[in-house]
């Protein structure tokens, strides 16, 4: 299930928040590796290291690196302060952080009776390549800087650290923090579930929006059940019941070569077509040519139970353009992709037209 390696630090490649990009030695050569300090300590060149080579052997995109497991030889220093949830739970790297909502947290009164987000819109996306995308497009649309929060899902990475694009985007205002949910950790706040996250984000962060997708990387099977994005349903479910206004953004591609995911995916049509029983605000965008009458007749498979709302497009690639991060979304890039990204950016669009 693990393989297991012995490296040592060659050099420190690149770090950001929470982070570190390493190439290490070990018995087949040189590979890419990274590391959490918060959990591991900093390594440091000619350090000993033990790994996790798993994704690196099963040639994974998003998460293929080997992973570091520990420094043997300099142990990082027992944390200290307050934080009694665990997450990561029962794994060897379990570890414990402060809980927004957890009883030695000062925002424990705050969130112990707290039972409504106050109409705070919603933004759920499947994949955490969305997150730049509708971000770009709330910018565009609401005139101003609004306080966005990501409230980040255990589906895909479980450390928000792994993300540089969120290392950015806070670091430059475009997010007020980050929420890490259910086994995820790492964020600005910590909370129990999506229900507890989405309050954290309105009463701690002070959020005007909140956005929630799951962490970079994602699992799929090729099934209709067996893919971590059916999380986007249970997400529109839990803004509803705290009277939010969940917003859904489809994950639409023109670029993908599987069939299932050409138009709007699968995926989208099962979580908010089967999983969310709330009703959303699902953000068609005015795509041209065959392929937007392709979308707009796959997302009236939708209306059932929810409302299409139809946004154009028109101006958000200039806005992509300027991103500032760089957007790729299953290995591709905005121009390999555009009808994704814009249909990202349009239900961002849309978001900013509820804010008052």
């Amino acid at each position: 299930m693990i393989r297991w390696r012995k490296g040592e630090v060659v050099r420190i490649r690149r770090e950001w928040p929470g982070a570190m990009e390493l190439d290490v030695t070990v018995p087949e050569g040189e590979c890419r590796a990274l590391a959490y300090p918060p959990l591991v300590g900093r390594p440091e060149p000619g350090d000993d290291v033990l790994l996790n080579t798993t994704a690196l052997a099963m040639g994974l995109g998003t998460g293929g690196y080997a992973m570091v497991v520990a420094i043997p030889n300099r142990l990082p220093e027992d944390p200290h302060g307050p934080g009694h949830l665990v997450k990561a739970r029962y794994t060897p790297l379990q570890a414990t952080v402060l809980g927004a909502d957890e009883q030695d947290s000062p925002f424990h009164e705050t969130l112990r009776e707290a039972d409504s987000i106050d109409g705070m819109p919603v933004v759920v996306a499947d994949l955490h390549s969305a997150l730049p995308a509708i971000l770009c497009g709330l910018r565009e649309g609401a005139g101003r800087d609004p306080r966005v929060a990501y409230v980040m899902l255990d589906g895909g990475a479980l450390p928000a650290w792994f993300s540089m694009a969120c290392a950015k985007l806070r670091e430059i205002g475009w997010l007020a923090g980050v929420v890490t949910v259910g086994q995820a950790f790492g964020g600005d706040v910590e909370a129990v579930t999506t229900h507890t996250g989405l309050l954290a984000a309105r009463w701690v962060l002070e959020a005007d929006v909140a956005i929630v997708t799951q962490g970079p990387g994602n699992l799929g099977t090729g099934t209709r059940w067996g893919f971590s994005g059916v999380s986007a349903g249970e997400a529109v479910n839990a803004a509803a019941v705290l009277l939010g206004r969940p917003v859904a953004a489809l994950r639409v591609s023109e670029g993908d070569l599987r069939e299932r995911h050409i138009g709007v995916s699968h995926h989208s049509l099962t979580a908010y077509g089967r999983v969310a029983l709330a009703p959303a605000q699902v953000v068609v965008p005015e795509l041209a040519g065959a392929f937007g009458e392709r979308v707009r007749d796959q997302a009236e498979l939708l209306a059932v139970r929810h409302e299409l709302v139809s946004v154009p497009v028109d101006g958000l690639h200039e806005a992509l353009r300027r991103s500032p991060v760089r957007l790729s979304t299953m290995g591709r890039g905005l121009e390999e992709d555009l009808a994704y990204f814009l249909t990202s950016a349009a239900a961002g669009r849309f978001a900013a037209s509820l804010l008052s």
